[in-house]
């Protein structure tokens, strides 16, 4: 039961993105989102121009990386082998040339962007392009909209975890020297 309704969404939402493919400026889009999403290189890039500017984004940004290159790609890996579910079908002589890059897209991108987000005024934008590295998913036939779902709330859910795990003025950004934090400095006890 479960399985057909996840496979009447994915049929549904299918539906509605087929009319945009094979139209160039949206599939050049999506493949463009899609190449960012690459092994996080979009959130690298945005965590490093972060880590650039002065400020609490600096601790956040070096959080944001650390977290999300270290977790996602765990986290993706299990969950594949769990779920064990194949591709959607592309068709012959496909209009939107992208390979197959590794999986985790949406994961890494809500994770990222949740994590980024805290406390910056530029939220809706790290919000906007996991969104768009999440569509480009689904418009370039790499992966179901349930898998995108599924991932993006994931994503949530460890960007929020990373948040409790990692304060950006914690103890934890201060061992790891953050920029703009004094290194922790070990206590010592008298013998």
């Amino acid at each position: 039961m479960l399985r057909g309704l996840v496979d009447r969404f994915d049929n549904a939402v299918d539906g509605l993105v087929a009319p945009l493919r094979g139209r160039p400026p949206v599939d050049a889009g999506a493949a463009l989102a899609s190449a960012l999403g690459d092994h996080g290189l979009v959130w690298f890039l945005i965590g490093v121009s972060r880590r650039r500017r002065p400020g609490p984004g600096r601790a956040r940004a070096m959080r944001a990386v650390a977290f999300t290159g270290a977790v996602t790609p765990a986290v993706n890996r299990i969950l594949k082998q769990a779920v064990a579910r194949s591709r959607p079908p592309r068709p012959p002589g496909s209009v939107v040339a992208v390979g197959v890059p590794p999986t985790g897209h949406a994961l890494a991108a809500w994770c990222a962007a949740t994590l980024l987000a805290e406390g910056d005024r530029s939220a809706p934008l790290y919000y906007g392009a996991a969104a768009a590295v999440s569509y480009s998913r689904v418009h370039v036939q790499l992966h179901h909209a349930s898998d995108v779902v599924a991932g993006s709330a994931l994503g949530v859910g460890l960007g929020l975890l990373g948040r409790r795990l990692l304060p950006p003025g914690g103890t934890v950004m201060r061992r790891l020297g953050a920029p703009g934090m004094p290194r922790a400095r070990p206590r010592l006890t008298p013998l």
